[in-house]
């Protein structure tokens, strides 16, 4: 099995509230992607942290050996999927989520995200989460 980490795990991990890296070696890193976007959603965070630095360090560290995902070939799947879900007047609001969800998709990749409630509206996607809560 092959799995596209969406943003939410990535940083459960880098905050140190998921045990990835033993998940991943358990799963193969091979088999371990992300979006391109989820890149630009950590960048982010590191850039907008109390100590940008560190941060960037802890997320290059993260992305070292991780295959990263364009969104180009989701692009069609993405239209279709928004126009889709706003015909029936529950859209995904959050752009970026829809674009990593279409890449799932596309991909034939399953989707490790916590967030369930708003990825599972998108025709065949695959979920898996990996971060219990307490």
């Amino acid at each position: 099995m092959q799995y596209l980490l969406d943003t939410s795990i990535c940083v459960f991990f880098l905050r140190g509230k998921l045990n990835l890296d033993q998940i991943i070696k358990e799963k193969g890193l091979e088999n371990c992607y992300v979006s391109e976007i989820t890149v630009v959603e950590l960048r982010f965070g590191a850039q907008n942290s109390d100590n940008p630095a560190k941060s960037h360090k802890a997320v290059d560290a993260f992305l070292k050996g991780l295959t990263i995902l364009p969104i180009f070939g989701a692009i069609n799947r993405y239209a279709i999927e928004k126009v889709r879900l706003r015909k029936i007047g529950k859209p995904l609001n959050d752009e970026f989520d829809l674009l990593i969800g279409v890449t799932a998709i596309e991909h034939q990749l399953i989707l490790v995200t916590d967030n369930v409630k708003d990825f599972k509206r998108l025709n065949g996607i695959t979920i898996e989460n990996w971060f219990e809560r307490p």
